[in-house]
């Protein structure tokens, strides 16, 4: 087991014992946002699609569409971005986000399996676990949820299936209709236009700056 330095924990960590999931040694992760770096994965697709590299707009949008300097699209322009820049090639080769392999190698050398739980479309599972793996990123599993446009959180069910006692996430509405045992972790840096700051949703337990600081806080607790 690798031993941590002793951490001051951010004063909006809870630092009460959490049940988590009877017996639970499973952490489950979303990529994007919190392993995967998606705006720079966006700004590779734009470019991919349309020939040009997008420029910076907001560095604290949520969203990479307000993040970059990009233009709304639709119909023809929308499919071109989606077919030519979100190719299987694109989410094979997205970029880390700073400290994800380190807070993933920390956990696994602590005693937790980890599996991915992404919205992406199931068919592009394969394509997220050969770039997790490429970029060193240890998980057991991904399970892609997809999101069908319907109400309600479309990675629930799996993560109730799986009853993991951490669950770290950069999209709150991801973490609603959860069973309570699980800790819900929220990566939460990027505040204009997010779902984040929704009073009407239920809050995180805790909220940190990366999936590492998250992951030091669950160590150190």
């Amino acid at each position: 087991m690798v031993r941590l330095p002793r951490l001051r924990l951010p004063q909006w960590f809870r630092t009460e014992p959490t049940p988590g999931a009877p017996g639970s040694r499973l952490v489950a992760l979303d990529a994007d946002g919190v392993l995967i770096d998606y705006h720079e994965g966006y700004a590779q697709a734009w470019e991919r699609a349309f020939g040009v590299r997008p420029s910076i707009k907001d560095p604290l949008a949520y969203h990479p569409a307000d993040f970059w300097d990009v233009p709304r699209l639709e119909g023809a322009r929308l499919r071109q971005l989606v077919e030519r820049g979100f190719t299987e090639e694109t989410w094979r080769s997205m970029p880390a986000l700073p400290g994800a392999a380190e807070a993933c190698r920390l956990l696994r050398a602590a005693g937790y399996s980890l599996v991915c739980v992404t919205a992406l479309r199931p068919q592009l599972a394969k394509a997220r676990a050969e770039n997790l793996q490429a970029l060193g990123i240890p998980v057991d599993e991904v399970i892609a949820t997809g999101t069908d446009g319907a109400p309600g959180n479309p990675k629930a069910a799996a993560l109730r299936k799986l009853q993991p006692c951490l669950f770290v996430d950069d999209c709150l509405p991801f973490m609603q209709g959860l069973p309570q045992g699980i800790w819900r972790a929220l990566v939460d840096v990027r505040p204009n236009r997010s779902p984040n700051r929704d009073p009407a949703l239920e809050p995180p337990h805790s909220r940190h700056i990366s999936v590492l600081d998250a992951a030091r806080c669950w160590l150190a607790r």
